[in-house]
C-alpha cells in the first residue's frame, strides 16, 4: 500500500514500525506500535487481529518481509511500499522527531 493511501485509510488500520529503537526515536508515524523486526514473531500477540496492519520500515524491504510473515500467521497485512523514505518524501507527518544541536 502506498503512504498516501496508508494516510488516508489510517483510521481502520494499525501501523507497524518493524525498525531498531533509533530509527524509531529518529521520527516515527504517530500512532503507530513499535515491534523491531527480529521481536515481530515472539510477539504476535501484541498485534491485532481484526485491524488491517501496514507494516513499516525505513525502505520497504524489512517490513515486506515481516508482511509475508503476518500473512502467513493469518494477519490481513500490507506492507508500505517506499517505506518512511516515501511517506516523508510525499510531506506526510512524523511524530517525535529528535532535531540535533549544530
Amino acid at each position: 500500500m502506498d503512504p498516501r493511501t496508508a494516510f488516508d485509510r489510517r483510521e481502520e488500520l494499525q501501523f507497524l514500525d518493524v525498525r531498531e529503537k533509533d530509527e524509531w526515536d529518529a521520527g516515527h508515524i504517530e500512532g503507530s506500535a513499535h515491534i523491531p523486526m527480529d521481536s515481530v514473531p515472539d510477539r504476535l500477540d501484541q498485534i491485532d487481529r481484526g485491524r488491517p496492519v501496514i507494516a513499516v520500515c525505513r525502505s520497504g524491504r524489512r517490513s515486506g518481509l515481516v508482511a509475508a510473515h503476518l500473512s502467513r500467521a493469518g494477519f490481513t497485512v500490507h506492507n508500505m511500499t517506499g517505506g518512511l523514505e516515501q511517506w516523508e518524501a510525499e510531506g506526510l507527518p512524523l511524530t517525535g522527531r529528535r532535531t540535533q544541536a549544530g
